[in-house]
């Protein structure tokens, strides 16, 4: 199974977090950083991990990867996906909100997401690699 992990990470926490995701996938996982995915990919991959963090006021990213998975959502419809992300403030409403929109556009969504506040530690590292087993298990 061909898994694309597509993340932005300001700090590297969300770095830390896709790689793990990446590691419980598997060998066909494939790190992307955000600037270089594009819709366009996506029909490439079996499945794919999307890794942002909450930004201003609990929302994604929006120079990079706001922009890059607006251009995706149309092709969620029926694809398997996962979500990531790590937060400094609030409560996770940015990752629920993103989890709902997704699954309205069709999106089939291979587990919960994952959150953690601020550096992943062992426990949300575990749940990130169990979170990358889940969605190469189709």
């Amino acid at each position: 199974m061909k898994i694309a992990v597509v993340y932005w990470s300001g700090t590297g926490n969300t770095e830390a977090m896709a790689k793990a995701v990446a590691e419980g996938a598997g060998e066909g996982a494939e790190l992307c950083p955000a600037a270089g995915f594009s819709a366009g990919a996506m029909d490439g991959y079996d499945a794919v991990a999307f890794g942002c963090p909450a930004m201003g006021a609990e929302e994604l990213e929006d120079s990079e990867f706001e922009p890059m998975f607006r251009a995706c959502r149309p092709k969620l419809n029926g694809k398997r996906i996962a979500l990531f992300g790590s937060y400094g403030w609030g409560d996770g409403e940015w990752m629920r909100s993103w989890s709902d929109a997704c699954a309205a556009d069709g999106a089939v969504l291979a587990s919960d997401f994952v959150i953690c506040c601020e550096a992943p530690d062992e426990e949300a590292l575990a749940a990130c690699r169990a979170l990358g087993a889940a969605l190469a298990s189709a």
